[in-house]
């Protein structure tokens, strides 16, 4: 199987964990804090990671704007939002929208960038989105009254919130995609791309705006759940999808990271102790269909 596209179901896998540990957290110190925290400590280890190991090098100007743009899009903007909407949707909605990124992204790639894809590969997105909505859409079966299932505040703010991070996402993609393919070290731009977040919530956050402020107290268990958040999903997945986009089209490299939503099944059924529905293993089937023709 090729590389770079195993890197990118590699850190759909990571994801699919690291919605669960940033759910409590998430909660308690609302979306801005969270971000911050994690980021935080995301930035300070990728800079250790960075310097210890040599990899500040030769960065042009024009590579680490366009990455510093691509982390104001996909970071700053598109993970705060899926915050909100994780807050407010649960673990599993919120996937099911920010998995909305993988056809968003293949359209992009092809319309911005030229990227061509044979018919296995659009059908592989296709099959792969469809199962996607259809698993994590369908009804959560005997799971149905666990916590990380409920629904809170108004469901079109939500859903809305859930678009804005899978467009970002997508944006901050096709944006890094031309950088990476140049051979860019993947801890480099993730160092580049998280750095330029980071500062934008500590400036948002110290502006005086009621609903960019921290809501509650860190706990040391607060901050362990954040660091392993941290250390799965942007240490090691982030740098995964970077290195992914170094020889993966943006689309295929986006529909492979989106199966996520479908990773988590099992991994909620092994929290929850309830088996998700039928319909939910069905578009788990389907959305594996789609990555064995994209594979192919």
């Amino acid at each position: 199987m090729p590389v770079h596209e195993l890197a990118a179901l590699g850190a759909a896998f990571l994801w699919s964990v690291t919605g669960l540990l940033s759910k409590d957290p998430a909660d308690r110190l609302g979306p801005f804090g969270f971000n911050r925290l994690r980021q935080t400590m995301v930035a300070v280890t990728l800079a250790v990671i960075v310097i210890a190991t040599g990899r500040w090098h030769g960065v042009s100007q024009h590579d680490f704007l366009r990455l510093a743009l691509s982390g104001v899009i996909g970071i700053f903007i598109g993970d705060t939002m899926l915050y909100f909407s994780l807050t407010l949707l649960g673990p599993r909605r919120s996937g099911a929208l920010f998995a909305l990124n993988a056809p968003m992204s293949a359209l992009l790639g092809w319309a911005v960038l030229g990227e061509d894809l044979s018919w296995r590969a659009v059908a592989g997105i296709a099959l792969v989105t469809g199962g996607v909505t259809l698993a994590v859409l369908g009804r959560p079966g005997r799971s149905g009254s666990h916590r990380f299932e409920a629904v809170h505040g108004n469901l079109a703010i939500a859903v809305g919130f859930g678009l804005l991070s899978a467009s970002g996402q997508a944006l901050g993609s096709l944006i890094a995609r031309p950088v990476m393919a140049g051979g860019f070290d993947p801890y480099a731009a993730s160092l580049i791309r998280v750095g330029v977040a980071v500062v934008g919530v500590w400036i948002l956050m110290a502006l005086p705006f009621p609903w960019a402020r921290q809501r509650g107290a860190i706990t040391p268990k607060t901050l362990a759940l954040t660091a392993a958040s941290g250390l799965l999903a942007m240490i090691m997945g982030m740098t995964l999808l970077m290195f992914a986009l170094q020889g993966g089209k943006v689309g295929i490299v986006a529909t492979l990271s989106a199966l996520s939503p479908v990773l988590i099944l099992p991994v909620l059924w092994l929290v929850t102790g309830q088996r998700p529905s039928g319909t939910s293993w069905a578009g788990a089937a389907l959305a594996v269909a789609g990555m064995a023709l994209i594979f192919l």
